[in-house]
């Protein structure tokens, strides 16, 4: 599913670029220009908030079994404060979200791309 996303967001961008180039407007290519560049940063800032906590989780989950292999009886403590940790781990993937939904929603430059698309 995720795949499938990726690829029709491609093909938006690369049908909306290739309409740009045979237009050969000025206002086009700039709108696309701003439009790429917003994506692009969108796109690495989910890209590495993800591999950052992916990371992150990996290391308190790899931390928190090998504790609790070593001294069993403090499986409840571990597995608590492990899961209290992995929820402020993962905050910081919604907040890179949260970035990403900001740099893609709120677009400074809507009168451009209201000429893009001929509003």
């Amino acid at each position: 599913m995720k795949k499938f996303a990726f690829l029709s967001a491609a093909l938006a961008v690369l049908a909306t670029a290739s309409a740009a180039l045979a237009a050969n407007d000025a206002v086009t290519v700039a709108a696309l220009d701003t439009v790429g560049r917003i994506a692009f940063a969108a796109a690495l800032a989910i890209g590495l908030g993800t591999i950052a906590t992916a990371l992150g989780q990996g290391l308190a989950i790899f931390s928190a079994l090998s504790g609790i292999a070593r001294n069993p009886e403090t499986a409840g403590v571990i597995r608590v404060n492990m899961i209290i940790g992995l929820a402020l781990i993962e905050s910081l993937c919604i907040y890179s979200l949260v970035v990403s939904l900001i740099l893609i929603y709120a677009f400074p430059f809507n009168d451009t791309l209201l000429k893009l698309i001929g509003g």
